[in-house]
């Protein structure tokens, strides 16, 4: 396989996989709305969250399956939906006074790292077998370009974050969005995995 072959179907793989990041992100971005230092927060959140996955998903190609064993996956479902209903709990707490306190909490890179890592755990499941297809230069290849990428995923979803349209009804509604889209989306991975024999 060729490299600009392997580059083509990397930058495919990495959209298929990932184009659902840009709602979380677009929420996290409306959640840091006029904070200082929210985009460099979300950036490395999610390089650590994707680096988390790119690391799982070379180890188990290389054999390392104990590191991260199949079963434990879709357990990372309770990661989003714990801090969903934490967020979820703030609303609720503060009534009408949520957009005052939590205003002044920053966005944390942690939190970001942590809902990418328990999102893409589906991501480990389609990067394996590809992975174990291509040969090692086309395996550097794909993480070089999933790498480049996540950049410009974070960038699209500030872009989308920041329309005039859509952040209206994100500012307007973030505080039920945020908790709910976290809420949904552990609930999904817990289920469509088979967590706790669901």
């Amino acid at each position: 396989m060729d490299m600009i072959s392997s580059t083509f179907q990397a930058m495919g793989l990495f959209l298929v996989t990932n184009i659902d990041d840009i709602i979380v992100l677009s929420l996290f971005f409306a959640r840091g709305t006029g904070q200082r230092g929210t985009t460099t927060r979300i950036i490395v959140g999610q390089y650590l969250g994707f680096g988390g996955i790119l690391l799982a998903s070379v180890a188990v190609t290389f054999g390392a399956g104990l590191f991260l064993p199949d079963e434990a996956i879709p357990y990372f479902g309770l990661i989003p939906l714990l801090l969903g209903v934490y967020a979820g709990w703030q609303v609720w707490r503060n009534g009408d006074d949520d957009d005052d306190s939590l205003a002044d909490r920053p966005i944390s890179a942690l939190a970001v790292a942590a809902v990418t890592f328990a999102n893409g755990g589906d991501n480990i499941g389609v990067y394996v077998p590809v992975f174990l297809a291509v040969g090692t230069g086309a395996l550097v290849a794909y993480c070089v370009v999933f790498l480049a990428l996540v950049l410009v995923l974070v960038l699209a979803a500030k872009f989308v974050a920041t329309r005039k349209p859509i952040a209206d009804v994100l500012e307007r509604w973030e505080h039920i969005l945020f908790p709910l889209v976290l809420i949904v989306l552990g609930l999904v991975i817990l289920i469509e995995g088979g967590a706790f024999g669901l």
